[in-house]
């Protein structure tokens, strides 16, 4: 079902509304996690946004439609707006939280700031909620794998076979989807003459943010398979020790 254009009134008060409930859900794992930091909360709120808004972003994509990569530019559906509204409070949370805190540099904020604009010149415009929802599952796929990692790292857990696989999981969708998939995305977009030029410049930002990104992860990937491989062969070599000493004590 296409919007219609009286829905977009109340779009501030549903924006206002979904912040609000990021908020009183911060509110309360901090009352429920209070012998942790507050970054924990603000983790947890990150998780349950990524979660929820992947699994919506995939729902709406795959099933409700129209498919983004056919129809960009389309006139916003319902659930569109339901899912721009859930992910703009979110992020008007989350980037007032890092930059109260300090917790974050220029380039997450940057990557915030172009989802709040983007997200809102969507619902404002009452189009585009198929590009904008196809942008926020590329973006959101890997973050409870992200997340994942933190608090592993909390936990003192990292540097197990749980961490490594959550870290390959992470290369691997980072890379697949939101540089793979999202180049077609952008293709998709920049070829068809239905989306406004704003919204396919960000789209360009956007693409241009996870190439950043992905530069950052290729450098961490490189570094860890450096120290992984390192550590095998010097575990390889112990090995061989004890067994070649092994021997010259059995003659």
């Amino acid at each position: 079902m296409v919007l219609k254009d009286r829905m977009l009134f109340p779009l501030p008060l549903r924006a206002a509304c979904s912040l609000l409930a990021w908020f009183c859900l911060y509110k309360w794992f901090c009352h429920r996690y209070r012998h942790r930091n507050l970054e924990w909360s603000c983790r947890l709120v990150t998780l349950t946004h990524g979660i929820l808004a992947t699994c919506l972003s995939a729902y709406i994509g795959f099933i409700d439609g129209p498919w983004p990569l056919s129809h960009p530019g389309s006139p916003n559906t319902t659930l569109q707006v339901h899912g721009l509204c859930l992910s703009l409070g979110y992020f008007i949370f989350d980037l007032c939280w890092c930059v109260y805190f300090q917790t974050e540099g220029a380039l997450m904020l940057a990557h915030h700031l172009v989802s709040i604009v983007g997200i809102a010149t969507s619902l404002a415009l009452g189009e585009s909620g198929a590009d904008v929802n196809a942008v926020i599952f590329g973006s959101e796929i890997t973050n409870p794998l992200l997340q994942a990692r933190w608090f592993l790292k909390e936990l003192g857990r990292y540097h197990t076979f749980t961490g490594d696989l959550v870290d390959f999981l992470f290369v691997v969708l980072f890379t697949g989807v939101r540089i793979g998939v999202g180049a077609w995305l952008m293709y998709c977009e920049l070829a068809s003459p239905r989306p406004r030029w704003f919204i396919k410049l960000g789209g360009v930002v956007m693409y241009v943010v996870s190439w950043v990104f992905m530069l950052s992860i290729c450098r961490f990937a490189r570094r860890k398979s450096i120290r992984k491989y390192q550590a095998w062969r010097s575990r390889r070599s112990r090995e061989l020790g004890w067994k070649t000493n092994g021997h010259l004590k059995g003659h």
